[in-house]
């Protein structure tokens, strides 16, 4: 395997590894607790306000956090491909990751603002 797949493989084994650590942790707190930490009918929507549940040890904020560290995980692959292919000079394969790099950040504004 060369280096960019073993680059590759280990940014999704530690995405993952971090965004279950943190959803099973929300879970803990929401056994624990019994609660979500939200009135009834009322949950973060915004980035911003499901990182100020996680800090304040909200178990629907931390479990939202994990889902939201799971879903930039491949964003962030697609990120260090980018690096790993300036890296080892591939070029085309540089351009082709940037396209698809673009299209995934665009998706999240067009999905932002639906």
């Amino acid at each position: 395997m060369d280096s960019v797949g073993i680059v590759i493989g280990w940014t999704l084994r530690i995405g993952i590894a971090m965004s279950s650590t943190i959803i099973i942790a929300g879970l803990i707190l929401f056994y624990i607790k019994g609660q979500s930490g939200y009135e009834a009918n009322r949950y973060p929507t915004h980035i911003k306000d499901i990182m100020q549940g996680c800090f304040a040890l909200k178990p629907y904020g931390v479990i939202l956090t994990g889902l939201l560290l799971l879903m930039l995980t491949p964003v962030f692959r697609v990120g260090i491909s980018i690096i790993a292919f300036l890296v080892e000079k591939d070029y085309l394969y540089t351009v082709i990751t940037l396209i698809v790099f673009s299209i995934l950040i665009i998706s999240f504004y067009i999905g932002r603002m639906a």
